[in-house]
């Protein structure tokens, strides 16, 4: 067969036709390019899949905020509530009589020295308990560690309830354990009918300080068990060999190693021991022993109790948040100067 110039023209142009067709093909929209060329140039998709959780935070977290500020700054109380007056703008007496109320610092001084002595005790406990797991075999450690999460996912109203049942002055273990106890140890009758709840607020907030660490612990133990876990045993080994004890192995290796662990939960605990209103609530017997007020309860009185006044709670609510934050701000430079925080 003659292949001719002609033929061969003829077969150039239908493959050129041929690969114009497999070319020409469903194409993507100019606008859906130009939007992912502008997300890429700009990295913009992290941003995106946040916008889920940002839309969640805002409208559970900064809209509420807003409107404890709007409250602040208004008389709102009662009649604004039902719908009969409307809300009236007062600017900041709200704060100013809530600063100006003796009762306000009492709950304040009551609240910085429970919480200090209920962050130092947790962390201890629960940093302890965590060394003790670490030792441990895996089946004696999940067994323990078990055991105590059980005293964290305890309800708060239910733990309350049956501590107060245990320092009851009619039939409680503890005053009956107290009553048995002889007298160089501090026992007696005197503890036969001691009410704990109404004899000041020492005793109150003693029942609420073992309850609130009974239930915090376990949480500090077992985030220690899992920083531990990640320091090598080397490290340790080594300081044996150098004739290092156990507290030095500890301040030399542990605790540099888990100080960052430790500043998370120290600030955790710092803002769960400002805000504990359950165990209070029920210990102190609700809210007539105002002499027993933190701010929590403060804030509950004021905003509820009858006749409510929200504006006045709305500011307390503020007022705390502003506390926390400078304790938190002045905790967190204070590490980042020891060198916790990088």
């Amino acid at each position: 067969m003659v292949d001719t110039v002609g033929d061969r023209q003829a077969a150039n142009a239908a493959g050129t036709r041929r690969t114009g067709i497999r070319r020409t093909g469903p194409q993507r929209p100019a606008g859906q390019s130009a939007l992912g060329a502008f997300m890429r140039r700009h990295r913009l998709a992290p941003y995106l899949l946040l916008l889920p959780s940002l839309a969640a935070i805002g409208l559970a977290l900064i809209w509420p905020t807003l409107q404890i500020a709007l409250y602040s700054l208004q008389n709102f109380g009662e009649p604004q509530i039902v719908g009969t007056e409307p809300a009236k703008w007062v600017g900041f007496s709200n704060f100013t009589t809530t600063l100006a109320d003796p009762e306000f610092w009492l709950s304040l001084r009551t609240t910085v020295m429970f919480a200090a002595v209920l962050v130092t005790l947790t962390m201890i406990t629960g940093t302890l308990v965590g060394l003790l797991l670490n030792r441990l075999g895996k089946r004696m450690a999940a067994f323990v560690s078990g055991a105590a999460l059980l005293a964290w996912a305890t309800p708060a109203v239910s733990a309350s309830v049956i501590f107060v049942w245990f320092f009851s002055p009619d039939g409680g273990i503890v005053n009956w354990a107290l009553e048995k106890l002889p007298h160089w140890l501090g026992g007696g009758q005197q503890w036969a009918q001691f009410n704990w709840a109404t004899n000041g607020a020492l005793p109150a907030y003693t029942i609420a300080t073992i309850l609130v660490v009974w239930q915090s612990f376990p949480f500090i133990a077992v985030t220690v068990l899992a920083g531990l876990k990640s320091i090598p045993t080397e490290l340790y080994e080594s300081a044996r060999v150098d004739g290092a004890g156990a507290w030095q192995g500890f301040r030399k290796i542990t605790y540099p190693m888990l100080k960052p662990i430790f500043l998370i939960l120290g600030l955790l605990s710092i803002i769960w021991d400002f805000n504990v209103f359950t165990q209070t609530y029920i210990i102190t017997g609700a809210l007539g022993n105002r002499d027993e007020y933190n701010l929590a309860l403060y804030s509950y009185s004021q905003a509820f109790q009858l006749p409510p006044a929200v504006g006045l709670g709305s500011a307390l609510a503020l007022i705390l948040t502003v506390i926390l934050l400078i304790i938190t701000i002045g905790y967190v430079r204070a590490n980042i100067k020891q060198g916790a925080v990088a």
